[in-house]
């Protein structure tokens, strides 16, 4: 859990296909929480296509992280993206590992399903999805945040700036989350 006193690093993934509200709303909140946030392609190209064709420059390639410097691993939505993410082995292998080593794994919208549940990373955690994907969660919450352990779901669009809140509070505290969030406007 929070570290208060030490930098944080997060990896937030984006492909073609990523939702775009999702991404940006979660590197964004990152940020103004003082978190060192790489926002990494998933692909060949820096430049990604997002799900409404809002285009997107990752700060690196994922294929040039070394994901043993990073606290957190972040799966954004959209279909596309999140077929991107289950179809790459890296990325696979780079949740598996921080699930296992407790290290934070957080997934929104489509990905808990598409990525996570279809790799059977989820085992018994409780997890939410964008709801048309809960039947495929094994422990489904139809809830608009679910933490259990050092996993932390969300469901969409709607719902990215708590899921944020979320992570930062995982990462950094309440207060620090409470500072963001209240600086952000999201209301409790």
């Amino acid at each position: 859990m929070a570290d208060e006193g030490a930098k944080k690093f997060c990896l937030v993934l984006v492909a073609n296909g990523s939702e775009e509200v999702e991404t940006i709303s979660i590197v964004d909140a990152l940020r103004r929480a003082k978190i060192n946030v790489t926002l990494a392609a998933v692909g060949e190209n820096l430049q990604v296509k997002c799900s409404r064709g809002v285009q997107i420059v990752a700060d690196s390639l994922f294929s040039a992280c070394n994901c043993e410097e990073y606290d957190a691993i972040i799966l954004p939505g959209g279909l596309g993206g999140a077929k991107a993410f289950r179809d790459s082995s890296a990325v696979v292998r780079a949740t598996t590992t921080f699930l296992s080593s407790g290290k934070l794994v957080a997934a929104i919208c489509a990905s808990p399903a598409i990525v996570l549940s279809h790799h059977k990373l989820l085992g018994d955690r409780k997890a939410t999805s964008y709801p048309a994907f809960l039947e495929k969660l094994p422990n489904p919450k139809d809830e608009r945040v679910v933490v259990d352990g050092n996993l932390i779901t969300s469901q969409g669009p709607a719902t990215s700036l708590e899921f944020a809140g979320s992570i930062i509070q995982y990462l950094c505290g309440d207060d620090e989350s409470q500072k963001v969030m209240k600086a952000m406007l999201v209301q409790n």
